[in-house]
């Protein structure tokens, strides 16, 4: 990995004397500030919301994916695998390995979904394969191709039995792709 190879200057808590640190060191310990464990920290990141918050706190301190996983030279990896590694040394997944992870062992899930809410969540899962999590934004994500091609958000919703079900869906669908 490359990642150490950027430095941040930080103020120390007094704000008189300059740190020097790795980005990679930096990372970590705004991580572990912010989730004290692992498993705290895949438990957050499966909420929407609460990985929305995680990420702006990161974000606040300077902390930005894209040049994250740049100097990792890991430009498709999870972000929460990128976090998970720099600060609890856990192995880094691609976006694709979780995506077939879930394709593969969660088969039950998209089972229970009817034929067409199963095909716009595949989609919606090779998208975040693809592009990234950002793509689990609704009704955002409902308005990209090739998901649009099933029709507006309300008939999107429709077809998972209305906009609670969708909502619910995709939100399981998080959940299952974080899972251990």
């Amino acid at each position: 990995m490359k990642i150490d190879t950027e430095l941040v200057y930080e103020l120390d808590a007094n704000g008189r004397q300059l740190r020097v640190v790795k980005l990679a060191d930096y990372t970590a310990e705004n991580v572990r500030v912010l989730c004290a464990s692992p498993d705290d920290l895949r438990a957050r990141w499966s909420d929407a919301l609460q990985r929305a918050e995680i990420i702006r706190q990161l974000d606040a301190r300077g902390i930005g994916f894209m040049s994250l996983a740049e100097q990792a030279g890991r430009p498709d990896a999870d972000p929460f695998d990128l976090l998970c590694h720099l600060a609890y040394n856990a192995p880094i997944l691609t976006r694709r390995q979780r995506a077939d992870r879930v394709k593969r062992k969660e088969a039950a899930f998209f089972s229970g979904l009817a034929p067409e809410a199963r095909e716009i969540l595949g989609e919606v899962l090779e998208k975040y394969a693809m592009d990234g999590e950002l793509q689990f934004t609704l009704p955002d994500m409902l308005k990209i191709a090739p998901i649009n091609r099933h029709g507006n958000v309300t008939e999107i919703a429709g077809k998972f039995g209305g906009a609670e079900r969708l909502r619910a869906a995709v939100n399981q669908l998080q959940t299952l792709l974080y899972a251990a």
